[in-house]
């Protein structure tokens, strides 16, 4: 088991980028994928983006081409970039890693509000 810590989340204008990290507390070698997921107000917990053990980032629609997820192996980090954020990205933000084998490990959440 890894223990995650997200951060990086806030208050941001739309139109406006915010910067999430997650950070593992070991290096992580024995994953499938990494990602984030999203939870806003009253609605269930969405996926974001992944990113698999060789490198290849998803994005669900929505975020193509204004979000990016990427990691950095030697910090045990993984991030996620968002840019051009509209109110709809108001959400809890939650980071992941799925085992080949074995229960998920979750972080805590970051909340983002995007909001003028």
């Amino acid at each position: 088991q890894v223990q995650l810590v997200e951060s990086g989340g806030g208050l941001v204008q739309p139109g406006g980028s915010l910067r999430l990290s997650c950070a593992a507390s070991r290096t992580i070698f024995d994953f499938d994928t990494m990602g984030w997921y999203r939870r806003a107000p009253g609605k269930q917990r969405d996926l974001v983006a992944f990113i698999s053990r060789g490198g290849t980032a998803t994005y669900v629609d929505p975020v193509k081409g204004r979000f990016t997820i990427s990691r950095d192996n030697g910090k045990s980090t993984l991030y996620l970039q968002m840019n051009s954020l509209k109110p709809e990205a108001t959400a809890v933000y939650y980071c992941y890693v799925r085992y080949r084998s074995g229960p998920d490990d979750w972080g805590q959440g970051t909340q983002v509000t995007v909001s003028s």
